[in-house]
């Protein structure tokens, strides 16, 4: 179910690339437009000092120029005297040997003081003050007429100076004077943008000599604002230093100025000083960056298309590979999962995400099945345990009906006799041992299952071992009418094992081989092989019983296992044996494993244990050789109810207890009896076609048809 507030993919994808990149691109513009104006405004404050220090030079310059033309015309000019002097030639030749910037020439006579000729009027520009100096020119400074005070203006309306020279007559007395007038500078009007800067003269003693505002032009600089500002640029200049700063001359108006301070041009006096500055408004310095603002703008919109086109092209290109994947794994549970993943997307990391999820998908189908067969296996379980509770309850109860039955018909006396009675407590006795040793089998699988089963290993002869349960199976094997067959190694077979818990398995498992063998032969034979360079003894008990299907021999060494129901209650027991005989032989650090071509073709069990050195054992080493033990008459086997019987008197085969074995014969059809062998093999003849060949335990004694210990 999709939830109102989610989003899709390629939505999310979209809007993320655009939330990312337009606030990464708008502070990167921003960024670029204060880096972008800080560089401007310092080339600006470098160019205003450089155009500073060039004003002042050109000031300087200027009015030397016009010093030298001024010398240059007055010594070589001579007024003839006592002739009439025409003013209009005057002026033509003084014209053409001064500048064309000066805006006024006058002739005055010295002794009369009256102008002789003078391009401006009768206004008097100049006066030669005596004693001259060192140069012979005379310069003073007039100032632009203040506001309210009537008089012609000049056409700057700044600072003018005027400078004086004497002129001689023929007989070379300095009888006339020549004065001209100039602008102290011509101001120009520098196009937007320019960073020449408008110029302003400061004297050092605070008077402005050049100012923009010609109101301005005259006045102290302690009668405007700012005026701290000022007179820190004059200290800072008088002191030799170029500089920039930002000022404030007008109201709300930020202003940058390059500054620099010259020598007084006029007076030639190096100690008074003119602090020439180069002003600019802060928005003229930064002109150009109104174009670099505009080409951010234009690129920010460019780049945001773009990205916009990327982000719509990227998101089904990105998105494509994870649909596909999403509609995979939301129909993976229909029909359609059969299917394959989808893959050669173009993009690695999406094929290795659909090759994970391939890999996942066979994960749980392989889970998926191994789950129903454990399922399947646990419902097999719960029908195993209720069989072997059944068949367990069936096993206990027999006997203890038994052992009940015999004890009460002794203790009520129904017995005819004393024999009879003991023939019942010997009944109830048997009883009594086969139920204790089921009872041990069951104590036995739960000390497995706890992990408390323990064995106690020390070197022993398995030979001699075998040789022993050989003994005491040989009864059950006659029983059944069986051929059993011995290929034991000649020498002993030293190990390190649990005598009693081997015992056990080996008592276990040939009595498994006794029990589902109705007809042939049960084999027992030893062999010694090598694997991974470690010596090992293999016993093998191999019959022709009913054998086992090979897709349940995997099941046989599980606790309460049979092959079926039908073979538990055909030949009884509990399904503990192989289980506990594995656990046994594992911890004497050996093996067990079993082996049938198929039901009905018998079947083999192995056991394999490795090898100690024989310097170990205690026993010296004895060389016997039992051959086989047969049962066998002519074409028919043995029959228990046709031959002397062979009792095992019962012990308890989880504690390895043998108590005697007893052969009684009919004296009168069997006679002889003959002791092979020493005291290791009994051969008793049963019939001219009937032998038997006994393995003794060592010690026992062959005599009169009874085997003893």
């Amino acid at each position: 179910m999709t939830n109102s507030r989610q989003s899709s993919f390629r939505r999310i994808l979209v809007t993320r690339i655009l939330l990312l990149f337009v606030p990464v691109l708008l502070v990167g513009e921003i960024v670029a437009l204060n880096k972008a104006r800080t560089s401007i405004l310092r080339t600006a404050r470098q160019n205003l000092t450089e155009s500073a220090i060039s004003k002042g030079e050109r000031i300087g310059d200027a009015i030397a120029i016009l010093k030298a033309n001024l010398l240059s015309v007055s010594k070589t000019t001579v007024i003839p005297s006592g002739s009439p002097i025409q003013e209009q030639e005057i002026l033509t030749q003084l014209r053409q040997q001064l500048p064309g910037s000066i805006e006024c020439i006058q002739l005055t006579n010295l002794l009369n003081h009256k102008i002789i000729a003078s391009s401006c009027g009768d206004r008097e520009i100049g006066e030669l003050r005596l004693p001259l100096p060192s140069d012979g020119i005379d310069v003073k400074t007039i100032f632009p007429p203040k506001a309210g005070i009537t008089g012609k203006r000049n056409a700057q309306n700044q600072l003018q100076i005027v400078l004086s020279a004497p002129v001689s007559d023929s007989r070379r007395n300095s009888v006339y004077s020549l004065s001209i007038q100039s602008a102290l500078y011509q101001q120009t009007r520098n196009p937007p943008g320019s960073l020449t800067g408008a110029m302003v003269v400061i004297a050092e003693d605070g008077t402005i000599l050049a100012h923009p505002f010609t109101e301005w032009v005259g006045t102290n600089i302690n009668q405007h604002p700012h005026a701290s500002e000022i007179q820190s640029i004059i200290k800072n200049a008088i002191t030799g230093k170029n500089d920039s700063v930002n000022l404030f001359f007008t109201q709300g108006k930020e202003l940058v100025a390059g500054y620099t301070a010259i020598g007084n041009p006029i007076t030639q006096q190096q100690q008074q000083k003119w602090i020439v500055l180069a002003v600019t408004s802060v928005d003229n310095a930064l002109f150009g960056l109104e174009e670099i603002k505009l080409i951010l703008i234009v690129l920010t919109v460019g780049l945001i298309g773009a990205s916009l086109l990327a982000s719509l092209y990227l998101a089904p290109y990105l998105a494509r590979p994870v649909e596909e994947l999403r509609d995979y794994a939301l129909n993976i549970h229909s029909h359609h999962a059969a299917q394959p993943v989808p893959h050669n997307f173009q993009i690695r990391e999406f094929n290795q995400l659909a090759q994970a999820l391939d890999q996942m998908v066979e994960r749980l189908k392989a889970g998926s099945e191994e789950l129903e067969i454990a399922w399947k296996e646990a419902k097999s379980a719960n029908q195993i345990k209720s069989q072997f509770l059944a068949t367990t309850s069936h096993e206990l109860r027999n006997p203890l009906n038994i052992i009940i039955n015999c004890i009460r018909l002794v203790e009520d006396g129904l017995c005819d006799d004393r024999e009879e009675e003991m023939e019942f407590l010997k009944r109830a006795d048997e009883t009594t041992i086969h139920l204790l040793g089921i009872i041990n089998d069951l104590l036995d699988i739960s000390k497995i299952e706890a992990g408390k089963l323990s064995v106690i290993s020390t070197p022993i002869d398995l030979r001699q071992l075998l040789l022993e349960v050989i003994n005491l199976q040989s009864v059950n094997v006659q029983h059944k009418g069986l051929q059993l067959k011995c290929e034991l190694a000649p020498k002993v077979i030293p190990i390190n094992a649990d005598a009693g818990k081997l015992k056990q398995v080996l008592i276990n498992v040939i009595g498994n081989a006794t029990k589902f063998t109705d007809t042939g032969s049960i084999t027992i034979a030893t062999e010694i092989q090598s694997s991974n360079g470690k010596s090992e003894v293999v016993v093998a008990v191999k019959d022709t019983g009913i054998g086992i299907d090979p897709t349940q021999q995997h099941k046989l060494f599980r606790p309460f296992v049979m092959v079926n129901g039908t073979t538990t209650r055909q030949f009884e027991g509990t399904g503990l044996g192989l289980a506990i005989s594995r656990n046994l032989i594992e911890l004497m650090g050996g093996s067990i494993t079993l082996e049938s071509a198929g039901l009905h073709q018998g079947t083999t069990l192995k056991i394999t244990l490795p090898l100690i050195d024989i310097s170990l054992l205690d026993v010296p080493n004895k060389e016997t050789n039992v051959g086989d033990l047969g049962f066998s008459s002519g074409n028919e086997p043995l029959k228990a109810s046709r031959y002397p019987n062979l009792q095992e008197s019962r012990g308890s085969s989880s504690l390895g207890i043998n108590k005697s074995v007893k052969i009684e014969l009919d004296k009168e059809k069997f006679p002889k009896s003959q002791l092979l062998f020493g005291n290791e093999t009994c051969e008793i003849r049963l019939s001219p076609l009937q032998t038997i060949l006994v393995s003794l335990p060592k010690g026992s004694v062959c005599a009169n048809g009874t085997f003893k210990s």
